[in-house]
Protein backbone atom coordinates (compact mmCIF):
# COMPACT_ATOMS: atom_id res chain seq x y z
CA UNK A 1 0.00 0.00 0.00
CA UNK A 2 2.76 2.24 1.04
CA UNK A 3 4.57 2.05 -2.29
CA UNK A 4 1.47 2.23 -4.04
CA UNK A 5 1.26 5.85 -2.41
CA UNK A 6 4.33 6.55 -3.46
CA UNK A 7 3.85 5.55 -7.12
CA UNK A 8 0.94 7.64 -7.67
CA UNK A 9 2.86 10.66 -5.71
CA UNK A 10 5.22 10.64 -8.45
CA UNK A 11 3.47 9.93 -10.98
CA UNK A 12 1.31 13.27 -9.84
CA UNK A 13 4.28 15.45 -9.81
CA UNK A 14 5.65 13.84 -13.35
CA UNK A 15 2.42 15.40 -14.73
CA UNK A 16 2.41 18.50 -13.08
CA UNK A 17 6.00 18.82 -14.59
CA UNK A 18 4.40 17.82 -17.90
CA UNK A 19 1.79 20.19 -17.84
CA UNK A 20 4.00 23.25 -17.05
CA UNK A 21 6.32 22.62 -20.10
CA UNK A 22 5.82 21.81 -23.56
CA UNK A 23 8.62 20.85 -25.37
CA UNK A 24 8.67 20.34 -29.65
CA UNK A 25 10.59 17.08 -30.89
CA UNK A 26 13.13 17.93 -33.67
CA UNK A 27 15.37 15.04 -34.19
CA UNK A 28 18.96 15.02 -34.68
CA UNK A 29 20.48 12.30 -37.12
CA UNK A 30 20.85 9.38 -34.70
CA UNK A 31 21.26 6.07 -36.79
CA UNK A 32 23.03 2.95 -36.61
CA UNK A 33 26.56 5.16 -37.19
CA UNK A 34 25.98 7.28 -34.38
CA UNK A 35 25.04 4.68 -31.95
CA UNK A 36 27.83 2.38 -33.06
CA UNK A 37 30.28 5.34 -32.60
CA UNK A 38 28.58 5.82 -28.86
CA UNK A 39 29.37 2.69 -27.76
CA UNK A 40 32.98 2.78 -28.87
CA UNK A 41 32.97 6.10 -27.06
CA UNK A 42 31.60 4.75 -24.05
CA UNK A 43 34.17 1.68 -24.26
CA UNK A 44 37.39 3.69 -24.92
CA UNK A 45 36.90 6.46 -22.48
CA UNK A 46 34.61 4.81 -19.86
CA UNK A 47 35.90 1.28 -20.03
CA UNK A 48 32.54 0.03 -20.71
CA UNK A 49 31.33 -2.66 -23.38
CA UNK A 50 27.34 -1.96 -23.97
CA UNK A 51 24.65 -3.74 -26.11
CA UNK A 52 22.88 -0.08 -25.82
CA UNK A 53 23.65 3.25 -24.95
CA UNK A 54 21.01 3.86 -22.42
CA UNK A 55 22.05 5.91 -19.83
CA UNK A 56 20.78 6.47 -15.92
CA UNK A 57 21.16 9.70 -15.60
CA UNK A 58 22.21 11.44 -12.56
CA UNK A 59 23.14 15.25 -13.86
CA UNK A 60 21.76 17.73 -16.05
CA UNK A 61 24.15 20.09 -17.14
CA UNK A 62 23.54 23.33 -19.14
CA UNK A 63 25.01 24.58 -22.10
CA UNK A 64 25.30 27.95 -24.43
CA UNK A 65 25.66 27.34 -28.17
CA UNK A 66 28.47 29.94 -28.69
CA UNK A 67 26.22 30.56 -31.84
CA UNK A 68 23.03 33.51 -32.19
CA UNK A 69 21.65 31.32 -34.59
CA UNK A 70 18.68 28.83 -33.60
CA UNK A 71 19.42 26.91 -37.87
CA UNK A 72 23.30 26.99 -37.54
CA UNK A 73 23.21 25.57 -33.54
CA UNK A 74 20.94 22.76 -34.65
CA UNK A 75 22.85 22.16 -37.55
CA UNK A 76 26.26 21.95 -36.12
CA UNK A 77 24.61 18.90 -33.59
CA UNK A 78 22.57 17.27 -36.55
CA UNK A 79 24.87 14.88 -38.48
CA UNK A 80 26.40 11.88 -37.25
CA UNK A 81 30.15 12.21 -37.40
CA UNK A 82 32.10 15.34 -36.21
CA UNK A 83 32.96 18.37 -37.66
CA UNK A 84 36.57 18.80 -39.41
CA UNK A 85 36.77 22.28 -37.17
CA UNK A 86 36.74 20.23 -33.81
CA UNK A 87 40.15 19.69 -34.14
CA UNK A 88 39.93 20.49 -30.10
CA UNK A 89 38.32 16.96 -29.64
CA UNK A 90 38.70 15.30 -33.25
CA UNK A 91 41.33 12.74 -31.51
CA UNK A 92 39.29 11.46 -28.72
CA UNK A 93 36.51 10.06 -31.28
CA UNK A 94 34.81 10.95 -34.23
CA UNK A 95 31.06 10.60 -32.73
CA UNK A 96 29.69 14.29 -33.27
CA UNK A 97 28.86 16.39 -30.49
CA UNK A 98 24.96 16.16 -29.09
CA UNK A 99 22.35 17.17 -26.48
CA UNK A 100 19.34 16.15 -25.07
CA UNK A 101 17.53 19.63 -25.51
CA UNK A 102 18.03 22.69 -27.60
CA UNK A 103 16.74 26.20 -26.32
CA UNK A 104 15.83 28.73 -28.59
CA UNK A 105 16.56 32.53 -28.07
CA UNK A 106 12.14 32.70 -27.57
CA UNK A 107 12.66 30.22 -25.08
CA UNK A 108 10.74 26.99 -27.30
CA UNK A 109 12.18 23.85 -25.99
CA UNK A 110 13.21 21.55 -28.24
CA UNK A 111 14.00 17.73 -27.27
CA UNK A 112 16.79 15.94 -30.26
CA UNK A 113 17.29 12.51 -28.97
CA UNK A 114 15.84 10.08 -26.67
CA UNK A 115 16.22 11.44 -22.87
CA UNK A 116 17.77 8.23 -21.64
CA UNK A 117 20.66 7.73 -24.51
CA UNK A 118 23.98 8.87 -24.30
CA UNK A 119 24.74 12.50 -25.78
CA UNK A 120 28.29 13.75 -26.60
CA UNK A 121 28.18 17.02 -24.41
CA UNK A 122 30.57 17.18 -21.39
CA UNK A 123 33.91 15.44 -20.93
CA UNK A 124 33.76 12.66 -18.08
CA UNK A 125 29.73 12.59 -17.23
CA UNK A 126 28.36 12.03 -20.68
CA UNK A 127 27.32 8.34 -19.52
CA UNK A 128 25.19 9.93 -16.65
CA UNK A 129 24.07 13.33 -17.52
CA UNK A 130 21.25 15.04 -19.47
CA UNK A 131 22.52 18.32 -21.73
CA UNK A 132 20.94 21.07 -22.60
CA UNK A 133 22.21 23.91 -24.96
CA UNK A 134 20.90 26.94 -25.30
CA UNK A 135 21.28 29.21 -28.38
CA UNK A 136 23.98 32.29 -27.30
CA UNK A 137 26.99 33.03 -25.54
CA UNK A 138 28.47 35.09 -28.65
CA UNK A 139 32.14 34.49 -28.84
CA UNK A 140 31.76 31.90 -26.24
CA UNK A 141 32.39 34.66 -23.91
CA UNK A 142 29.28 36.73 -23.75
CA UNK A 143 26.33 36.24 -20.78
CA UNK A 144 23.87 36.93 -23.17
CA UNK A 145 20.96 34.25 -22.38
CA UNK A 146 17.46 35.80 -22.33
CA UNK A 147 14.93 35.71 -19.97
CA UNK A 148 12.77 33.24 -21.89
CA UNK A 149 15.50 31.00 -22.30
CA UNK A 150 15.95 31.26 -17.91
CA UNK A 151 12.22 30.52 -17.65
CA UNK A 152 12.81 27.74 -19.99
CA UNK A 153 15.34 26.16 -18.13
CA UNK A 154 14.10 26.30 -14.80
CA UNK A 155 10.96 24.48 -16.28
CA UNK A 156 13.17 22.08 -17.82
CA UNK A 157 14.97 21.27 -15.06
CA UNK A 158 11.73 20.20 -12.81
CA UNK A 159 10.19 18.18 -15.81
CA UNK A 160 13.62 16.16 -15.88
CA UNK A 161 13.89 15.80 -11.92
CA UNK A 162 10.65 14.65 -11.25
CA UNK A 163 10.89 12.67 -14.74
CA UNK A 164 13.82 10.88 -13.16
CA UNK A 165 14.43 10.90 -9.47
CA UNK A 166 18.00 9.59 -10.00
CA UNK A 167 19.04 13.27 -10.61
CA UNK A 168 20.55 14.44 -8.08
CA UNK A 169 23.36 17.15 -9.78
CA UNK A 170 22.94 20.40 -11.58
CA UNK A 171 25.61 21.72 -12.85
CA UNK A 172 27.01 24.72 -15.53
CA UNK A 173 29.09 22.85 -18.11
CA UNK A 174 32.11 25.27 -16.99
CA UNK A 175 31.88 23.30 -13.61
CA UNK A 176 32.51 19.79 -15.08
CA UNK A 177 35.76 19.37 -13.93
CA UNK A 178 35.19 19.79 -10.85
CA UNK A 179 33.46 16.43 -10.72
CA UNK A 180 36.07 15.17 -10.99
CA UNK A 181 36.81 11.90 -8.27
CA UNK A 182 33.59 11.82 -7.61
CA UNK A 183 31.28 8.21 -8.84
CA UNK A 184 29.75 10.13 -11.55
CA UNK A 185 33.36 10.81 -13.17
CA UNK A 186 34.34 7.83 -15.55
CA UNK A 187 37.24 9.77 -18.23
CA UNK A 188 40.01 7.57 -18.54
CA UNK A 189 42.41 9.57 -21.01
CA UNK A 190 43.67 12.16 -17.87
CA UNK A 191 44.98 14.24 -21.36
CA UNK A 192 41.20 14.96 -22.30
CA UNK A 193 40.41 18.02 -20.89
CA UNK A 194 38.67 21.59 -22.18
CA UNK A 195 38.53 25.20 -20.64
CA UNK A 196 34.20 26.38 -20.58
CA UNK A 197 32.44 29.29 -20.15
CA UNK A 198 28.72 28.33 -20.66
CA UNK A 199 26.72 28.89 -20.00
CA UNK A 200 27.78 31.81 -17.46
CA UNK A 201 27.75 31.65 -13.40
CA UNK A 202 24.99 34.46 -13.69
CA UNK A 203 22.56 32.16 -15.71
CA UNK A 204 23.72 29.26 -13.40
CA UNK A 205 22.72 31.40 -10.55
CA UNK A 206 19.87 32.52 -11.77
CA UNK A 207 18.73 28.85 -12.47
CA UNK A 208 19.68 27.63 -9.07
CA UNK A 209 18.09 30.16 -7.21
CA UNK A 210 14.95 29.20 -8.90
CA UNK A 211 14.95 25.06 -8.38
CA UNK A 212 16.65 25.44 -5.25
CA UNK A 213 13.48 23.55 -3.53
CA UNK A 214 14.88 20.69 -5.39
CA UNK A 215 18.13 20.05 -3.76
CA UNK A 216 19.87 19.60 -6.34
CA UNK A 217 24.00 19.73 -5.51
CA UNK A 218 26.38 20.68 -7.68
Amino acid sequence: MKRTILLLASSAIIAMAQNEIKIIDKPIVFKKERIDLTKEYIKKHYGFKVKNIKITPKIIVLHWTADMSFKRSFNRLKPQRLFADRKDISKASALNVSAHFLVARDGTIYRLMPENWMARHVIGLNYYSIGVENVGGRANRKEDLTKAQLESNIKLVRYLKAKYPTIKKLIGHYEYREEEGTPEWLELDSGYRTKKNDPGKKFMKSVRERVKDLNLTK
